[in-house]
């Protein structure tokens, strides 16, 4: 048996008032913000704490002591220097050699649009599985790294087992895995530039190098500072391939943040210490996120003044 509709209504449709609208709309993301934000306090609280796993019965408010504690304690200032020795070195080097790749590809034709999706292989490669790779590549006994060293007459090249080369072989390792987004993000930005400015210098006899200086670099800033903005972010927060490659060592060599916060938890136990870390860390990229975004407002401000 069915139900006969009444003829002349219309079936009844779910509707949404226009002032629930926006907080309807709006409710995704404040419930990723509470998983975000639920975390970040937890971090804050035990970061306050001075908590032990292996000493669960010892565990109570210290107020900040972790942080003092920092300020007289070497291994922190060494944790320090190296993280932002890295995340300087890693971002300076990508962005360079991101800007030339973008430049020689510039030119929209098949082969340049071909290299340059061939050049995001390696940004397609998880960094650790990379790590692991270049682990393989640069072993002394079987790395075909260290066998093409040995032709040009260096033998027992150490790279990561030593802790003069440790640095040196894990920013090889992050230039290969990382350039490839400087590149395309600067390839994206020239090629979206207006072509005017530089066809009026050409017909003015302007030299390239004249115009990459005074027409291209300025236009470009602002890809610039976006780029190295999320570069340095990431870099600074470095873990998945200094931990595949050394697990932080020789030594104190490599323990960045993210690697100290790791060993503290997870060796020592020390649940506050790596919280209190974490939390320099955070305060460390809120700092450095707000001056390059200050930055890149004033110039998209500057641009529009002059537009």
């Amino acid at each position: 048996m069915t139900m006969a509709t009444t003829p002349g209504r219309a079936p009844r449709r779910f509707r949404i008032s226009k002032r629930a609208l926006p907080y309807v709309l709006s409710l995704p993301a404040l419930l990723v913000c509470i998983g975000i934000l639920i975390p970040f306090f937890t971090a804050v609280f035990y970061s306050l704490q001075r908590y032990r796993l292996s000493q669960p019965w010892a565990r109570k408010m210290n107020w900040g002591e972790n942080y003092l504690n920092f300020f007289s304690d070497p291994s922190f200032w060494n944790t320090l220097k190296v993280s932002l020795l890295y995340a300087g070195l890693t971002v300076v080097l990508e962005l360079l050699l991101g800007l030339a790749i973008a430049l020689l590809l510039q030119k929209r034709s098949t082969i340049n649009n071909f290299v340059s999706i061939m050049l995001l292989m390696p940004l397609m490669t998880a960094p650790a599985l990379a790590a692991l790779m270049w682990k393989l590549m640069t072993n002394p006994g079987f790395g075909i790294l260290s066998y093409f060293l040995t032709l040009v007459g260096i033998d027992d090249f150490r790279w990561g087992a030593s802790s003069s080369s440790a640095l040196f072989t894990v920013i090889l390792v992050d230039i290969w895995v990382y350039t490839p987004f400087m590149m395309i993000l600067l390839l994206a930005g020239l090629r979206s530039l207006p072509k005017q400015p530089f066809e009026a210098a050409a017909l003015d006899g302007v030299p390239r190098i004249q115009q990459f200086w005074r027409i291209t670099l300025p236009m470009l800033t602002p890809y610039i500072l976006t780029a190295t903005l999320f570069r340095l972010l990431e870099s600074i927060q470095q873990f998945d391939i200094i931990y595949a490659m050394t697990q932080g060592g020789p030594g104190d060599t490599l323990t960045v943040f993210q690697v100290e916060a790791y060993l503290n938890f997870f060796q020592s136990t020390n649940v506050g210490r790596s919280a209190a870390l974490l939390m320099i860390l955070w305060a460390i990229t809120f700092f450095i996120s707000n001056i390059f975004i200050k930055n890149w407002l004033r110039l998209r401000e500057r641009a529009r003044g002059e537009a």
